[in-house]
């Protein structure tokens, strides 16, 4: 016979703050800072010396990009690694200093309840 395994309560996965993933913050940032120059993923793909897809891939969060890969892309947009780190720290702070917004029970918490 299989066992039963409960699932965590929901207040507690609330309540636990999960941090996200690097490539998803590097991606955000990469995205937003192609955005603010005006610049198509080509363009940057371009002098990076990647293709398109994979550069759109990295903005994405899909791929966790080598740090040799990741400092051409930067270059590509004229900044620095120093700026890319710190700009993410920024995001961060900003995230964490927020009030966290609130939920509301949808669908899926009275299933659980159930």
């Amino acid at each position: 016979m299989a066992e039963l395994i409960p699932l965590p309560d929901p207040a507690l996965r609330r309540a636990r703050r999960i941090d996200p993933l690097w490539r998803h913050l590097v991606g955000e940032h990469l995205r937003r800072r192609r955005h603010e120059r005006g610049e198509t993923l080509a363009d940057v793909a371009e002098r990076a010396g990647v293709s398109v897809q994979y550069l759109s891939e990295i903005e994405r969060g899909l791929k966790e990009p080598s740090s040799e890969i990741l400092s051409a892309v930067v270059g590509a947009l004229d900044a620095s690694l120093l700026e890319l780190t710190s700009g993410i720290a920024e995001d961060l702070r900003a995230t964490a200093a927020a009030p966290a917004p609130a939920r509301s029970a949808g669908p899926a918490a009275y299933a659980l309840a159930a």
